[in-house]
């Protein structure tokens, strides 16, 4: 049987009014058109469900029954309608979030808190991405949109920054620098460095200052697999790491210090995503980034070393 929406309509509305004229006017059908649903619809059910007389109109008891149904019918069709058009829109489903290790710092929070309450009807699915994939999977479409650390190799990476983080050094107690209020880049470049296991050469060209060496000395790095092997090989004398301020406040261990660099551009976080592949959900979580980026001037200014002041939530 292969009953179709528009007959259920038909009928409902018919049992509505109880009254051939005035359901075939609601309808935009003739009421011979409309009777002739009917009787098609009763041979598909196999049942009669409808008593006509030439005075009135009254369902049987099988159209009582059938009646219930057909709403039923009708109001999930209705549901699931509007539930396709919407994830359609980016108005409801799920958005792939991807993050790398420490997403937005203090920001996080009321950035996610935002995007809830202003879209209620869409889940972010999150997950972090370690050294190796520093576009946090957008290179491989497991991300819609993320949260990323620039620069990065990826060509077809589009990009809105939310804040720019000051670089530091962490350095054991007993190194020269721990002594130190600040340490040029290029001071930094002479070290031995450990940096993130990660094929993309401007990503990995970045955190080991490769733009300030000496070209006449080695290059001596060290790779890590995480950021807590990274301190670990800091905190042995194997090197020395180039990081963001902000893992003092995050993940600061014992026995080190984080000293400023000097001489090279802060660490920029952005929101990022595939070119082509702005969908409404995308940019709506763009548009929520940008705006508490801009109500959160207490913590941005935590985050870029211009405030002092304690803001972390």
């Amino acid at each position: 049987m292969d009953v179709s929406s528009r007959r259920l309509r038909y009928f409902v509305t018919l049992a509505e009014e109880l009254h051939f004229s005035r359901a075939a006017a609601r309808l935009f059908l003739t009421q011979q058109a409309l009777s002739k649903q009917i009787r098609e619809l009763e041979d598909e059910v196999g049942a009669r469900l409808v008593r006509r007389t030439t005075r009135a109109v009254a369902l049987t008891e099988a159209g009582e029954v059938f009646l219930a149904s057909a709403r039923e019918a009708l109001a999930a069709i209705g549901a699931g309608v509007d539930a396709a058009r919407r994830v359609h829109q980016g108005e409801a489903g799920t958005l792939r979030l991807g993050f790398v290790i420490g997403a937005a710092l203090e920001l996080t929070t009321p950035l996610l808190r935002a995007f809830a309450e202003r879209h209620p009807g869409i889940t972010l699915d999150m997950h972090e991405s370690g050294f190796g994939d520093p576009t946090a999977g957008l290179a491989d479409d497991r991300s819609d949109v993320a949260l990323i650390r620039l620069p990065v190799s990826a060509p077809d990476v589009e990009s809105q920054p939310l804040f720019t983080e000051p670089l530091v050094v962490a350095v054991p107690l007993g190194h020269p620098f721990a002594a130190r209020t600040e340490v040029t880049a290029t001071e930094v470049a002479a070290e031995p460095i450990v940096a993130g296991r990660c094929d993309d050469p401007l990503w990995f060209g970045y955190w080991t200052l490769e733009a300030h060496r000496d070209p006449a000395l080695p290059r001596r790095v060290v790779r890590s697999s995480s950021q807590s092997e990274e301190l670990e090989m800091v905190a042995a004398g194997v090197a020395v790491a180039v990081t963001v301020a902000g893992i003092e406040r995050y993940a600061g261990r014992g026995g080190l210090r984080y000293v400023p660099i000097t001489g090279v551009s802060g660490s920029r976080l952005a929101v990022a995503w595939r070119k082509g592949r702005r969908s409404p959900g995308v940019a709506w979580f763009a548009d929520v980034a940008r705006d508490v980026r801009e109500a959160e001037a207490g913590i941005v200014g935590l985050i870029e070393g211009t405030s002092t002041a304690d803001a972390r939530r």
